[in-house]
């Protein structure tokens, strides 16, 4: 078996074409992606804005993983790094240090133009992420933004930034022409509101940030809620203390949907890598480094509220069996139709996790598309090497950082007092056809342990 090709060395959004049948071969699919590239302009007048900086960097973050051809980034980038990201001292250095590059674009390539005010649109894909209060979404360039929300909730950038490199992708894979021409998005407080772009007053403002959380699982989606948790504006960082729960390992293919990963740390503990991120961006942990399962028991010094980034259903079943109090956690769709599916849920909520999850995880993929037949044809996987690798879930990392947000948002809105949602479905195909399902468990007594937001941070 070639070491070249395996599960752990495919890109997991270049799979997606093996398995639709639309690349013939691996390298082919791959070279579709190396083909896509996107540019972000950043405006004179918001560079210096931490929040439009966050969207920008999320942007590269995401992009340079989806877009193998480059993500260019022309502006005003030598202004101080304000966005709290440990990534240097200026916009340029954080740019660079995620992997984008730094000039004009070429023409003809889609643009997400970062500006607090509609501008120009040029011919072509031109699109702009908007946030304000808890809102996020993106709208053409030349639209209009959203309407008296209030300033930008800390996630709120993130989420626009996502939303923008999912609808890049749409349209430059072709699979949806209007992509590019809509307005798309949602209200991190009020997942039920449609009318995200006109709020009728001011959303509530982010007082409250969690002191204690739980992380289980360091990868696509562990990586974007880290990244997430990033972003809030924690006065002293050190008031978070993080347990980052992982026995996996770094592999090449982590790097496609994983926003904190890259090549250098192949081979890394994901536990390891991922404090030495959060302890750089100031704040404390403490890694557990095996499989979260029914021998799981969480000790009462330890945090009470858990965020969730498992992808298989023997873990998610013992959720509400390890003595938290509240967790959040997301599950991704896996094939190529369905992975920009997400399903969130709280717990503990009216069905025990055991029954949520009761059916096994079970493989998918197409093994017989033309791809895997030339890998076997060539030699480069045997009859067991392609059935692991068409079992392998298809996963695009700007769908683990909408799902981050909006889990996040959940422990946010619980520390508010806001009732908390059981239950969330929604596809970035058209995120305004979501479900939104509330909990009926009275969670108003719970005190997971907080910090006031600093109104001047």
């Amino acid at each position: 078996m070639a070491a070249y090709t395996s599960a752990d060395t495919m890109h997991r959004l270049a799979k997606r074409a093996m398995d639709n049948g639309s690349a013939r071969s691996r390298e082919e699919a791959e070279a579709m992606l190396r083909g896509y590239s996107i540019a972000i302009e950043v405006d004179d007048v918001v560079a210096a804005d931490r929040h439009h900086q966050a969207a920008l960097l999320a942007a590269v973050a995401l992009g340079r993983r989806v877009f193998l051809g480059g993500v260019v980034v022309a502006g005003k980038l030598d202004t101080p790094l304000t966005a709290p990201l440990p990534l240097g001292r200026t916009l340029a250095e954080a740019v660079l240090a995620l992997g984008g590059r730094i000039g004009e674009p070429l023409s003809g390539i889609p643009v997400i133009r970062i500006a607090g005010a509609a501008g120009p649109s040029p011919a072509g894909f031109c699109i702009r992420p908007v946030f304000a209060g808890w809102r996020s979404g993106i709208v053409p360039a030349a639209a209009d933004g959203i309407e008296k929300a209030g300033p930008p909730m800390a996630l709120a950038p993130m989420l626009a930034a996502a939303l923008a490199v999912n609808e890049a992708f749409l349209y430059l894979s072709g699979e949806m022409p209007s992509a590019g021409k809509r307005s798309i998005g949602l209200s991190l407080w009020d997942l039920t509101d449609k009318n995200w772009l006109d709020a009728p007053a001011a959303d509530p403002e982010l007082r409250y940030l969690p002191t204690q959380l739980w992380l289980i699982g360091l990868g696509h989606l562990g990586q974007a809620y880290l990244f997430g948790l990033g972003l809030l504006p924690y006065n002293n960082p050190a008031d978070l203390h993080l347990l980052l729960q992982d026995d996996d390992s770094i592999t090449p293919s982590t790097e496609s949907t994983s926003i904190l990963s890259d090549f250098t740390q192949v081979g890394t503990r994901k536990t390891r890598a991922m404090a030495k991120w959060a302890e750089s961006r100031g704040f404390i942990t403490t890694v557990t480094e095996r499989l979260f399962d029914a021998h799981t028991k969480r000790q009462p010094h330890e945090p009470a509220i858990a965020l969730c980034g498992l992808d298989n259903a023997a873990g998610r079943r013992q959720l509400d069996l390890a003595g938290f109090d509240f967790v959040a956690e997301a599950g991704l769709g896996r094939g190529y139709a369905d992975f920009r599916s997400m399903l969130i849920h709280t717990l503990p909520g009216t069905v025990p996790a055991s029954k949520l999850w009761e059916a096994n995880d079970t493989a998918r993929g197409p093994a017989e598309t033309a791809a895997y037949r030339k890998l076997l044809e060539d030699g480069s996987l045997d009859r067991c090497g392609v059935t692991l690798l068409a079992g392998k879930a298809v996963g695009a990392p700007f769908v683990g950082a909408v799902a981050a947000t909006i889990v996040i948002a959940e422990v946010l809105r619980l520390l508010h007092g806001a009732p908390v949602n059981r239950l969330i479905d929604l596809n970035l195909v058209n995120p305004d056809h979501r479900k939104v399902a509330a909990q009926t468990n009275d969670f108003s007594a719970l005190n997971p342990g907080y910090v006031p937001v600093d109104p001047s941070n």
